[in-house]
């Protein structure tokens, strides 16, 4: 996570150097937000988040020697390990949700808008994930998983750990709801949701806000 007020530093990833272009120019664009580095490929992120130390990588996900699905899971196994922000396409639905689980914080359509992905950016490095409840159920209704079922068994089991409390902060997680919001729906303090989500991750031996969320949809408690 980045300090605060510091500036949020960004490796981008991705093998089209057009695309690498106009990430730099929008972010360029940001005072509060620098580009530390890029990389043309999956097999040159570790070298890159050593040499440039990022808060939060941009992570294409097709590339050609090692795809951004398997960078993001190197990266993730990390000690203190940068954010992880995908970067993709409709077609690529399924890869998506894979990197979501193996870690990334969210994930960026590649058309959207400069000031979204500067805020995606911020919301990232500050902690919190970048899931549009809207988006996500798109994402979750075009996969076709032949585990679901037990990725539902699952997910409940595992769920069944926390306390009332928890669960419902979870759940508003799931929902896409930032701290302030589940401050608000929950009436407890923004200190006390990030007690709860501190908790929840420690519990379930998850390492962001993310993979709370996919837990929550997995168990169908989000609809």
């Amino acid at each position: 996570m980045a300090e605060v007020n510091a500036a949020v530093r960004v490796l981008i990833v991705d093998d089209d150097p057009l695309v690498r272009a106009g990430l730099v120019m929008i972010i360029s664009a940001s005072p509060g937000i620098i580009v530390v580095g890029e990389a043309a490929d999956g097999a040159e992120v570790a070298a890159a988040v050593d040499a440039c130390a990022p808060d939060v990588v941009l992570m294409d996900i097709r590339m050609s020697t090692l795809d951004g699905l398997a960078a993001t899971e190197l990266l993730r196994a990390r000690l203190d390990p940068p954010e992880v922000i995908v970067l993709t396409t409709f077609d690529a639905d399924e890869y998506v949700l894979r990197a979501l689980r193996a870690g990334a914080s969210g994930f960026l359509l590649k058309h959207t808008p400069p000031v979204e992905i500067l805020r995606a950016i911020s919301r990232v490095a500050a902690g919190e994930p970048i899931l549009s409840a809207a988006v996500t159920r798109k994402l979750i209704a075009h996969i076709t998983d032949t585990s679901a079922d037990g990725r539902r068994w699952h997910a409940t089991t595992v769920l069944g750990r926390l306390s009332e409390r928890e669960r419902e902060v979870a759940v508003a997680v799931g929902r896409g709801r930032s701290n302030a919001e589940i401050s608000n729906d929950l009436f407890m303090s923004v200190a006390t949701v990030k007690a709860h989500v501190s908790r929840i991750l420690t519990k379930l031996d998850l390492n962001n806000r993310t993979q709370i969320a996919l837990l929550a949809h997995d168990a169908g408690l989000t609809g």
